[in-house]
């Protein structure tokens, strides 16, 4: 059976309010007093019931995360800082892994909606009907990581300018040739966005896109190796550069390369995005799009939870925020000028 505060009450031979003012650091407590208390508590072993808490404070100090992969190595870094910057302010985090599926996002929702979540992030970037109407009746602040045209906060890149960054940066290296492993177009940023801003870069500087030369990808190692095998069988020859959406498909395109007996940037120069620890990792060093993991991190939950601690923004449609962070070319290893 378990304890509950009347319990302890009754040991220290106090009222269940003055032990309920121990726990919960109130005014007023004498040391005399904590002592009895904090006495019965080990004596008796009580635990707090958080849910009690919770429903008492109508607050449960509790933040819905929901992550397309956890096995991403950009995505694990942003929920990683997420969960210490929260952590520091007091919050703790509720992590679901969709693995891609967006038929699982509304089924989490739902769940932090029954749990009382104080706030929730959307890490994905895909939209369904279910979703939105989710989003559109819920009372419960959010955050997202991407444009998905509803006025909700947002923290984002500008997903178009970094693809079109990294596409003009292989041109400016002479490459005329450019494959690209994108993602998928239903991700409205990193799959859509990076690949539009690849086409306007090469259409700027008078290059034909060929269709061919275009591979679609989950941002996985594994979907990198493998489409980066059907451009070497489909294609060979007709690309010096490949510019990834991810640095785990980069990475996987590049051990293609070199298990094909080819060599990066000697034979074929590859770019990525994320600049994720991957980059480092691989030899040679890739050459990425960086994104600011820590900037993103603390404007997601900044943002977050000055919507919880003021519920009148978190339901003010005309006071949502979109911020848009700087990325930056870290240029490494994988690429090399070509003659014009």
């Amino acid at each position: 059976m378990s304890v509950k505060i009347k319990d302890v009450a009754r040991a220290a031979g106090v009222s269940v309010t003055s032990v309920s003012r121990v726990l919960n650091n109130g005014d007023h407590v004498s040391e005399k007093l904590e002592k009895k208390v904090r006495r019965a508590i080990e004596e008796l072993n009580y635990s707090p019931s958080l849910i009690a808490k919770s429903l008492k404070r109508n607050k449960t100090n509790l933040i819905g995360v929901i992550i397309p992969d956890i096995t991403s190595n950009f995505q694990a870094m942003i929920l990683s800082q997420i969960e210490e910057i929260a952590g520091r302010r007091g919050y703790n985090l509720l992590v679901s892994n969709i693995v891609e599926d967006t038929g699982k996002v509304v089924k989490y929702l739902n769940i932090y909606q029954e749990m009382r979540v104080d706030g929730i992030v959307l890490m994905h970037e895909k939209l369904n009907e279910d979703i939105r109407l989710f989003l559109n009746k819920t009372q419960i602040p959010v955050v997202v990581h991407a444009d998905f045209g509803m006025n909700l906060p947002t923290v984002i890149i500008d997903d178009f300018q970094a693809g079109y960054d990294a596409t003009s940066y292989l041109i400016a290296q002479g490459h005329r040739e450019i494959a690209m492993i994108a993602g998928d177009k239903r991700d409205v940023c990193a799959g859509l966005r990076r690949i539009e801003g690849y086409a306007a870069a090469c259409r700027d500087h008078g290059i034909t896109i060929e269709e061919a030369l275009i591979r679609h990808g989950d941002y996985k190692l594994a979907s990198g190796y493998r489409l980066m095998a059907e451009l070497l069988r489909e294609a060979q020859g007709r690309f010096s550069a490949v510019f990834a959406a991810s640095d785990d498909m980069a990475a996987g395109a590049v051990n293609c390369i070199q298990d094909h007996g080819l060599h990066v940037p000697g034979d074929i120069s590859v770019i990525g995005f994320d600049g994720s620890q991957i980059a480092d990792i691989m030899r040679p060093r890739l050459t990425t799009i960086k994104q600011p993991v820590d900037r993103i991190s603390e404007c997601t939950v900044d943002l977050l939870l000055e919507m919880i601690e003021d519920q009148g923004v978190a339901k003010s449609k005309g006071k949502m925020k979109t911020i848009v962070l700087s990325h930056e070319l870290l240029e490494q290893g994988s690429c090399r000028s070509i003659e014009t």
